[in-house]
């Protein structure tokens, strides 16, 4: 196992995430416990040292059973993290309620990392607000050992995260983002890491497979690779990708069975990064995976027309990624927080934007397309 050094700590580069256990019967609340500690016994026995649940994960029983599995082993034999759920807004007063309670749910006394979970448009006021006090009661925990490492996780934008950071980024150690060859340029990943780099945070990975999507390669993308480096399969081309980065400490990977596991760690036994022919090969690869995606590059001379005042390149980037995704959180989580009149529905179908738009992108039919998959 490929271990890196974080503090005074060595974590493994691959940790378990604890947001896909294996389940019973397709129900993502009923966990498999027995299948789950099998999991966690071959984890341990090869390196992993680092396992990552939230409050939220498996409709909040991935803690209770991550603490029934965790707690057969020596406590300085693991390094557990979890999230304060700030991603429900009714939950910003009851920070010391949760607090606790996730203690007694994972039978621990403390935790080894804990994390704003998922800073975003929807939460960004209410995390920076002083009047919930849920920094000043998280950095109490710290002080009293309860905390070892205080962090935060972010979906949102670029700019939401500059201003979690302008306010807290001198006590975050680290920061959790989905981060892969595809959000590289997609979600903005490049600057994102960049950002954090200016407060000298280090980068934990989530989503390194994008849920999957860049597990499975076509055969034709396969054998591009394989020119460079042959009998390397995509999930490992993915791995590599992020080896590459220096700013990289932790790679979380949601794993749902025992040969996944057995897959990934067999991939981190090494470090192998990627030359610079192989990750602009990839990068090319990605490019390709994202043809197709409307090629807004936000000049907006569209705004200056539209006679509803839309904010049309930012519901393009939210339509491209709920599109690409098929689906998704992101892109209704940030609507929610969008006034009604300023979301897609609102488009009146003028296409002045259109009329104007060095894209030539059909931008009425986007607004239509992407107020009918947000309404189901």
């Amino acid at each position: 196992m490929v271990y890196k050094n974080f503090k005074n700590l060595k974590l493994s580069a691959l940790g378990m995430g604890c947001m896909r256990l294996p389940v019973i019967d397709n129900n993502d609340s009923n966990i498999d416990e027995q299948k789950t500690a099998e999991m966690v016994a071959y984890a341990m026995k090869n390196g992993i040292n680092y396992y990552d649940t939230a409050w939220g994960y498996h409709n909040g029983n991935s803690e209770i059973v991550m603490g029934n599995v965790l707690s057969k082993y020596p406590r300085e034999n693991y390094y557990l993290a979890t999230k304060f759920p700030g991603y429900d807004i009714s939950n910003m007063d009851k920070v010391e309620q949760i607090f606790e309670k996730q203690l007694e749910k994972c039978q621990v006394e403390y935790f080894d990392f804990y994390l704003f979970h998922n800073v975003c448009e929807m939460n960004i006021d209410a995390y920076l607000d002083e009047q919930y006090k849920i920094f000043e009661y998280l950095m109490k925990q710290k002080q009293n050992g309860r905390i070892r490492h205080l962090g935060f996780s972010a979906h949102g934008s670029y700019d939401i995260m500059r201003r979690f950071l302008e306010k807290y980024g001198e006590s975050m150690e680290f920061c959790q983002i989905q981060l892969n060859y595809i959000d590289w340029t997609f979600q903005n990943a490049k600057s994102k890491i960049e950002l954090l780099n200016q407060y000298h945070i280090p980068v934990w990975v989530m989503e390194p497979l994008r849920g999957g999507k860049i597990a499975n390669l076509t055969k034709q993308d396969i054998q591009k690779l394989n020119t460079y480096r042959e009998n390397t399969s995509a999930v490992e081309w993915a791995f590599r990708f992020l080896q590459t980065l220096p700013e990289v400490t932790m790679i979380l990977s949601g794993m749902s069975n025992l040969e996944q596991l057995k897959q990934n760690i067999e991939t981190f036994q090494t470090e192998k990064t990627l030359q610079k022919n192989e990750m602009d090969a990839l990068l090319a690869i990605a490019d390709g995976i994202l043809n197709g995606k409307l090629p807004c590059t936000s000049c907006r001379y569209c705004t200056s027309h539209c006679p509803q005042q839309l904010d049309i390149p930012r519901l393009l980037e939210l339509y491209n990624e709920h599109t690409f995704t098929g689906g998704g959180f992101i892109a209704p989580m940030v609507m929610a927080t969008i006034p009604k009149e300023k979301q897609p529905s609102a488009c009146v179908g003028c296409r002045s934007c259109e009329a104007v738009c060095p894209q030539q992108i059909k931008i009425s039919e986007a607004m239509s397309d992407f107020a009918s998959k947000l309404n189901g």
